[in-house]
């Protein structure tokens, strides 16, 4: 004998304790009979309802609360150690807005045994509870992560609908928390078009509640930007899914118009440009760099003298603004033509002129302009000169030739393939009449502050178009501060170029089908600009787009 007791079926190996499993509830009072008939009753008649344990409202759209979710203090705590473990990954641009936070991965895989432990618990014993209140067949689907905010950081308008989303939830994980700090979770009523209008609730984060909502066409909320520089706005949150419910139409915003050039001639290019940039020879160099890079700045544009005129006139702030939306693709101020006095009127009939048409077509060798050659003119002339030294080439070079401008081909972004998927169908007879139509332009002044930005979203335009930013009190403007506009490729999250604010500059960028762009969100650190500047909030862009 060697003197050792055999193991005993279905233990471990001797010596070694078995490691206890974590255990979670949440709220006893949430699963009482009575308690949840009410409850579901509430949510079938979309009407509020009130309790110590759960707070149900439906304006702007269903949302609840419930405060002391999970049970034991102990497990909250050791769950947030889990969580600020974890990899954070910083400013994912998305299809929806632009997430300017950390995000972990996706935590249905996770192994750290507190975040099992609410992972079991959401999806399987309060998914049973959701079920039986919204009378929605939910899945067992796992989508769940954990967002830190961040001094400066705020998740943008969205309506999170998603094939198959149903509930979405978040869990909070914060310390002593008030509105002063930011990071509300913000809810909005919508217009006649089912688009996001203004903000018309704020909840407060506070440590375990649980806020859920149901995910639908008018669910547009935002997280409001993080002001505290001390705390971080710890949250879990995901979505229960279900059975999708048919959404309506995709509203589509009216067209902004088009409009050729103004017959102006050259001598106001003398009056208000640079007489560097009107140097022939110069802007044959310009040229040579746009069809290389396709985007280019030109600095000190404007006379100082000129620049200065305008300058003076925004900052008297005689201009009246109007406030661009739906906040879901865009928020700033642009300006209301009428309302502009002379220097700023001459301005934007300046990047209207045909004189400064031409001067676009010579800097960037697009077609924009009648006097501009085309691609397709010196293929022509090539074509001549070939039939007139080879007879027999005219048909191999009709086959090979492409009715596609160079420019086109070497746009930012430009992929080999062209995505089949277009966000905002442009009709086929749209391209037809694009070869015989004039070129035109479209553009506006626009004032940028604190709050300002615009989104990528679901309908966002993408063809080939010639951006142009003149820009304005930008002294002291920090990138940090956001206010720059990204370019990125479409589906992708890399960015391909930035183009930041920089006092009389002239930012000139070619994009394709497959360029997306946005101004990032302008945040609270843009307000140190007032330390230096005390009677100035943020800065103003002349900006327009050009088509051939």
């Amino acid at each position: 004998m060697d003197g050792k007791r055999p193991a005993e079926p279905g233990l471990g190996l001797t010596g070694k304790k078995r490691k206890k499993e974590v255990m979670a509830e949440f709220s006893d009072a949430v699963t009482e009979e009575i308690l949840k008939k009410q409850v579901a009753e509430a949510w079938s008649r979309r009407t509020p309802f009130r309790h110590e344990a759960i707070v149900m409202d439906m304006d702007p759209f269903l949302h609840c609360v419930i405060p002391n979710f999970i049970q034991s203090q102990n497990f909250l705590e050791e769950l947030q150690k889990e969580l600020l473990n974890l990899d954070f990954h910083e400013k994912i641009p998305c299809s929806a807005g632009f997430l300017s936070t950390s995000l972990s991965d996706d935590l249905k895989k996770r192994k750290e045994p507190h975040i099992c432990a609410l992972r079991k618990i959401l999806f399987e014993d309060f998914r049973a509870w959701l079920s039986d209140i919204s009378k929605i067949d939910l899945e067992s689907t796992i989508d769940m992560s954990c967002a830190k905010y961040e001094f400066s950081d705020a998740l943008l308008c969205h309506d999170d609908e998603l094939e198959g989303r149903r509930i979405a939830f978040i869990l909070y994980l914060v310390p002593s928390w008030d509105r002063s700090l930011g990071g509300t979770l913000d809810l909005y009523s919508v217009d006649e078009h089912l688009q996001p209008k203004q903000i018309v609730k704020s909840l407060i984060p506070s440590w375990n509640t649980l806020v859920f909502f149901e995910v639908s066409p008018v669910s547009f909320h935002q997280v409001s930007e993080v002001l505290s520089e001390e705390k971080s706005r710890l949250s879990i949150s995901g979505w229960f899914h279900g059975p999708s419910l048919t959404r309506p139409p995709n509203y589509f915003e009216p067209l902004i118009p088009r409009s050729p050039h103004i017959p102006q001639d050259h001598e106001i290019l003398y009056d208000w440009i640079n007489p560097t940039y009107l140097d022939m020879d110069y802007q044959i160099q310009i040229q040579e760099e746009f069809e290389e890079r396709s985007e280019i700045l030109l600095k000190e544009f404007l006379k100082p003298e000129k620049f200065a005129e305008v300058c003076e006139a925004l900052e008297k702030g005689d201009v009246k603004w109007s406030s661009r939306g739906p906040p879901n693709k865009r928020f700033y101020e642009k300006a209301e033509e009428s309302t502009l006095p002379d220097i700023l009127k001459d301005c934007m009939a300046l990047f209207r002129s045909e004189a400064l048409f031409l001067l676009l077509s010579n800097f960037t060798g697009l077609k924009l302009h009648f006097l501009a050659p085309s691609e397709e003119d010196e293929v022509e002339d090539t074509k001549e000169g070939e039939a007139a030294s080879a007879p027999d080439s005219t048909e191999e070079g009709t086959s090979c030739s492409s009715s596609e401008p160079k420019s086109n081909q070497e746009a930012t972004g430009n992929n080999s393939q062209q995505s089949s998927e277009q966000t905002d169908p442009v009709p086929a007879e749209n391209e037809a009449q694009k070869e015989s139509s004039v070129p035109t332009c479209q553009g506006e002044l626009r004032h940028w502050k604190t709050g300002h930005y615009t989104l990528i979203h679901d309908n966002s335009k993408t063809e080939f178009a010639l951006d142009l930013l003149l820009y304005c009190g930008c002294e002291g403007w920090e990138p940090e501060y956001g206010g720059f506009t990204s370019y990125i490729a479409k589906g992708e999250d890399e960015e391909l170029l930035t183009v930041n604010p920089e006092n009389n500059s002239l930012a000139l960028v070619y994009r394709d089908r497959e360029t997306l762009k946005f101004v990032k969100h302008i945040n609270h650190r843009s307000l140190e600009q007032k330390k230096t500047f005390p009677n100035r909030t943020g800065f103003w862009a002349f900006s327009f787009v050009y088509y051939e």
